[in-house]
């Protein structure tokens, strides 16, 4: 056996192996972290005997405790699920009014309406109800359908202007598609309809002919004061929230082409107790 080399500048033993000059050190490693290293092969060995960790072909060794980790989330998942069933069950058989009086009910039905509202709702009326052009804002006041919690309940079941037979429908002639009014008539209508809520309109405009046309043909919907109606989804004129946009454009467009926008139905797409929650929620967003 070779004699062991001693390193001139550090004292410690090399193990023989050198590249390009510089020689490896035979630096033993400290006694704990070697104590620490042989007690992680005692435990592995306990471990392996005590808990689930050998694949099998077809299973895998079950231990001694016989514990399995995948048994324990299935009985906390079933447990969850009685849970909710319980609270569900409750929830469909109280009214909307009872729900938003009990809190243990209360907070069940925001959370789910919650969740609800971001997998369904969101993509058109926005993560926090704002809305968007065309879609409405449902944090504020202004409600085409009514914003008590039994409308909008009634709202989400059936749609606005869905296929299905129960749904809430009230549409806008196009005036001048459908050639009801000229083009003039519809320019004044609609710098008529933007004095109601206290905006600019063009210089010169007919104003006084434009209320004419507006008697005429838009308050038996809108109402003679403009207030709108909801029991057709007419909304209010004389308020600063406008669903597609209040300049003087946009007002002459929505009254040439009319219409208005779809929502669908949830009656069959979600269960009741998800349908009652989102009500809830949608109500406490602020505009309720």
């Amino acid at each position: 056996m070779a004699d062991k080399e001693i390193d001139r500048v550090s004292g410690t033993e090399t193990t023989g192996h050198e590249w390009d000059g510089l020689k490896e050190l035979n630096t033993p490693l400290p006694r704990w972290w070697l104590w620490t290293f042989y007690a992680t092969i005692v435990w592995a060995v306990f471990y392996w005997i005590l808990m689930p960790s050998w694949p099998l072909v077809n299973d895998y060794a079950r231990g001694i405790r016989g514990q399995s980790q995948r048994a324990i989330v299935m009985e906390q998942v079933a447990a969850l699920k009685d849970m909710r069933a319980r609270t569900g069950a409750a929830l469909a058989d109280a009214s909307l009014q009872d729900i938003q009086a009990d809190p243990g009910l209360l907070d069940f039905a925001m959370a789910n309406g919650r969740a609800a509202f971001g997998d369904n709702c969101a993509p058109c009326h926005g993560a926090g109800g704002g809305g968007a052009v065309g879609y409405p804002n449902l944090v504020d006041d202004s409600w085409l359908w009514g914003g008590d919690p039994d409308a909008i309940h009634q709202t989400i079941l059936y749609g606005i202007r869905s296929a299905h037979e129960e749904t809430r429908f009230g549409d806008m002639p196009a005036f001048g598609r459908d050639e009801l009014l000229d083009s003039g008539q519809i320019r004044s209508a609609a710098n008529y309809v933007r004095s109601l809520s206290g905006l600019d309109t063009e210089a010169g405009a007919d104003l006084a002919g434009g209320e004419a046309v507006y008697l005429d043909n838009c308050a038996v919907c809108h109402g003679d004061d403009g207030k709108g109606m909801q029991e057709v989804g007419a909304p209010n004129l004389t308020d600063g929230i406008w669903l597609y946009g209040s300049d003087l454009d946009t007002v002459v467009h929505r009254i040439r082409v009319g219409g208005g926008g779809v929502m669908p139905p949830w009656v069959d797409r979600l269960d009741p107790v998800t349908i009652k929650s989102l009500a809830v929620y949608v109500h406490s967003l602020g505009g309720g």
